[in-house]
């Protein structure tokens, strides 16, 4: 008879690895969940300030350097993902956020509220422990202004955002939709 102890030390292990999955995403949430309103209020400030197109460089340099100082603090890996990018150097999922973000979608095409969509897993990369988190980042109101639907854009903001982003594929969207998320790489 033969007998399966790598299969029964990995059952013994799930209720452990579960509770580390729970604290280490209640932990990550904690930490990185609040730099999503201070990068809505900088652009909501902005607009008011300059404008929409005066807020594009905003959302461009501005928006990332939150994030950036949240990775410097955190050792982490933080950044915002799409799967219609505006910018492609900062933006593009890699394979693991694409599906993440293809499941949200799905998940709100069947009914599910957007705010409460995260997703938090231990994954190896490179041989190493790592704990992945995302967040959905739904579509509000300030969002609208540059990436609603694309034949309702000004084109003077059209030709703006054309400066900026000369491959830009983030309009056509309606309040409440999926525009990305936050992603966190955190070691362990």
């Amino acid at each position: 008879m033969k007998t399966y102890l790598p299969i029964a030390l990995l059952l013994a292990a799930l209720p452990a690895l579960a509770q580390d999955v729970a604290d280490l995403t209640a932990d990550t949430k904690k930490t990185v969940l609040p730099v999503v309103p201070k990068v809505v209020k900088a652009m909501q400030e902005a607009v008011a300030a300059k404008g929409v197109a005066g807020a594009i460089p905003v959302c461009k340099e501005e928006a990332p350097a939150l994030i950036k100082e949240k990775r410097k603090e955190t050792g982490w890996d933080i950044r915002r993902v799409s799967l219609k990018t505006r910018n492609a150097e900062r933006a593009t999922p890699d394979l693991w956020e694409a599906r993440q973000l293809a499941d949200f979608n799905i998940r709100a095409a069947n009914g599910e509220k957007l705010d409460t969509m995260e997703k938090g897993e231990i994954v190896t990369i490179d041989g190493k422990q790592v704990f992945r988190y995302m967040k959905a980042l739904p579509v509000a109101d300030v969002c609208l202004t540059c990436h609603g639907p694309a034949d309702s854009l000004d084109a003077g903001l059209k030709a703006e955002l054309g400066k900026y982003y000369p491959h830009d594929q983030a309009t056509g969207y309606a309040k409440g939709q999926i525009r990305g998320a936050l992603t966190v790489k955190r070691p362990l």
